[in-house]
């Protein structure tokens, strides 16, 4: 019951809305303006001061400083906008909006401006240790493109949301590389090494999930860096060259059952020489040990018959 209630109560996190401001060019001309009528006023009271009217020099100097002084405060709103760039703006404490119009702007003086950008940046992790599936030690390393895109979030839903990205980038890593082998055992199953663009897709919607919470999207991810690790490089790599030959072997061995096959039939066929069952044996084996040898095969001349 009291977990339902505090989910029902529980305020809705920070979302971005503009700010309102205006155009920076208008308040410039203004400010500008309240300045110069300050500074005349504060000249006129020294001048009616001089005329022996120090009542209305008085009044004329603190109108003009004050005005001169409002000018002054009401220009520190201004703020200029670079592409890319937006200022989130607090009032005491309350979130009141973000500018995101480029050029000059100004909203109220009293208010803190933080600047933000929005534009794209890269995280690339260290080179991580890890186990994976088969408990196998590997090193990978990622790089991962991202953009801050709700500016609200990013500033007050997370304490730093640059650390908090590479932070939850580094543990997004590890996860994936726990959840898969490096390479599969199984024709079908993912790998690291084998199915790299599945992987990274993966690896970008695990991502978006972790770091929505600051604002950021996920524009792409890569893996950078993979391979075994030291310890057991070299076992690895003996197992990767004995499958390599095992392959090539399975290949050769196909080919030569063809080429044996093939070579039967065209005698059979031509009629070149009558052979029995254990003289098709003998040519089988011959042949098999020319195709599949390693070595060059040495001819040996026979001067009797197969039966001596």
């Amino acid at each position: 019951m009291s977990a339902t209630l505090d989910h029902t109560t529980r305020k809705p996190p920070v979302r971005e809305v503009p700010a309102k401001d205006i155009g920076g060019g208008l308040a410039l001309l203004l400010g500008l303006v309240g300045l110069l009528i300050g500074i005349g006023l504060v000249g006129l009271g020294v001048r009616c001061a001089n005329d022996g009217r120090p009542g209305a020099a008085a009044g004329l100097i603190v109108g003009g400083v004050l005005v001169g002084l409002g000018s002054i405060i009401a220009m520190c709103g201004l703020n200029s906008i670079a592409p890319g760039e937006t200022k989130v703006v607090q009032l005491f404490g309350r979130y009141r909006g973000t500018i995101r119009t480029e050029g000059l702007r100004w909203v109220n003086p009293f208010t803190s401006r933080r600047a933000v950008s929005t534009r794209v940046r890269n995280h690339e992790t260290a080179v991580l240790k890890v186990n994976d599936a088969y408990g196998n030690p590997i090193e990978l390393a990622a790089v991962v493109v991202w953009q801050v895109e709700d500016t609200a979030q990013a500033v007050f839903a997370v304490e730093d949301f640059q650390e908090f990205v590479a932070v939850q980038t580094e543990a997004a890593v590890r996860h994936i590389a726990i959840e898969y082998p490096y390479d599969a055992h199984d024709d079908d199953a993912l790998s690291l090494r084998g199915n790299a663009e599945e992987i990274t897709e993966k690896l970008a919607i695990e991502l978006h999930a972790r770091v929505e919470a600051a604002g950021v999207r996920i524009v792409e991810s890569r893996f950078t860096h993979l391979a075994y690790a030291p310890e057991i490089a070299s076992a690895m790599l003996q197992r990767q060259q004995a499958g390599a030959i095992v392959a090539a072997r399975q290949q050769i061995v196909e080919g030569a059952v063809g080429m044996v096959e093939q070579a039967l039939a065209r005698i059979s066929e031509q009629g070149i020489v009558e052979l029995d069952e254990e003289r098709k044996a003998a040519m089988v084996s011959n042949l098999m040990v020319v195709l599949c040898g390693d070595r060059a095969a040495q001819p040996v001349l026979n001067t009797g018959t197969l039966y001596q």
